[in-house]
């Protein structure tokens, strides 16, 4: 969960920034960096959550197979 904090702390500050360069509005830049990366947090926490289940099913031994 650390890993996915600190992900969001950088997405925020670049989603701000870039997003006022673009508008030079810093209303905009803030509401663009409040709900891009939030969203974008939450869907990157479920995707790790999936990668870790697929690399734990190709970690298993596969049984049934004689050499």
């Amino acid at each position: 969960m650390l890993k996915t904090m600190t992900f969001a702390m950088l997405h925020f500050g670049v989603a701000f920034s870039i997003t006022y360069l673009l508008t030079g509005s810093l209303l905009i830049g803030g509401a663009v960096a409040l709900i891009e990366p939030t969203i974008n947090t939450v869907v990157f926490y479920f995707h790790e959550k999936v990668w870790k289940r697929i690399e734990a099913k190709k970690s298993l031994p596969v049984s049934g197979m004689t050499a």
